[in-house]
């Protein structure tokens, strides 16, 4: 028997931006590529954009989560921001957005060349299908589509990116009571088709989320974007508050993992072949860290 994996013990690396490469115009929220001085490309969620804090906060505890768990996912760190960064934009948007969001922003490691990962030309077995359904039905992820597989293929390897849609109850924290027990619908997630084995994954991975994993993991998320929550008295209330929901919702899989398993002993048909989509902001040159 595997030993639990050990909480995170440091702190997310912090890197300062240097310079606005371009927008990332895929992204609800208006993400942009910048690079660093550590010499490394990063793709930057901004404290400014319209979606809030959460999005960020939300980025981190499913990210880190994942990695906890041993899913593959790039590298996040803080990256500080100067608001000035964006004099010679000329897109007003960017400018107005880069001023609003001076300061500590979330970065995701830049993936030079990669492209979508699309199970109908990439076969990523059953074993690593169920973990990853798994996983998006335990912190309520449905942006894992086969229209949006958010999902990278980099050097012949999967990578999940973009966690902002996970832990909805983050942005109304009135209805976290809501969030154990929801139902995942499970019938449009990319890779249904690939026959997931989610026994086998609910086995491995729903006794690794501990409190002390969700500690270490709630640890790397900063105080600044934390104060101030919905009445919240202090940062670690809200990190107690996202500890307590994701305990219970494991604690309570028999209310959404059956739905789960039903829709994967249903199956559906696979969509059709598609032109596998390249996205711009991975096909530009230049090299990541």
């Amino acid at each position: 028997m595997s030993s639990p994996p050990a909480p995170p013990e440091r702190g997310l690396r912090h890197v300062t931006a240097i310079r606005y490469v371009l927008p990332l115009r895929e992204g609800g929220s208006l993400p942009g590529l910048m690079e660093a001085d550590d010499l490394g490309s990063y793709a930057v969620k901004f404290t400014g954009a319209g979606q809030g804090r959460a999005v960020l906060v939300n980025e981190i505890v499913a990210g880190e989560l994942a990695r906890a768990l041993g899913l593959p996912v790039p590298e996040i760190a803080t990256i500080t921001v100067d608001g000035g960064l964006g004099r010679s934009e000329p897109d007003q948007e960017v400018q107005e957005l880069l001023r609003r969001s001076a300061g500590l922003n979330l970065a995701i490691d830049f993936l030079p060349g990669a492209l979508d990962l699309d199970p109908l030309a990439f076969d990523v077995g059953p074993g690593f299908a169920g973990r990853v359904l798994w996983f998006d039905a335990l912190v309520g992820n449905v942006d894992r589509s086969w229209r949006n597989s958010n999902m990278l293929l980099w050097h012949r390897s999967p990578y999940l990116i973009d966690h902002g849609a996970t832990l909805t109850f983050a942005h109304d924290w009135g209805s976290v009571a809501r969030f154990p027990a929801r139902p995942f619908d499970a019938g449009d997630h990319v890779l249904l088709g690939a026959h997931p084995d989610l026994a086998a994954a609910d086995a491995a991975l729903a006794p690794l989320v501990t409190a002390e994993l969700l500690d270490g993991v709630l640890a790397l998320v900063p105080d600044e974007w934390l104060d101030g929550t919905d009445g919240f008295g202090s940062p670690d209330a809200v990190r107690a508050g996202y500890r307590g929901a994701l305990l219970d919702r494991v604690a309570q899989r028999s209310a959404w993992l059956p739905g789960v398993a039903g829709t994967v002993a249903a199956g559906r048909p696979r969509p059709v072949q598609r032109e596998p989509r390249h996205p711009s902001w991975l096909r530009i040159g230049g090299a990541g860290r």
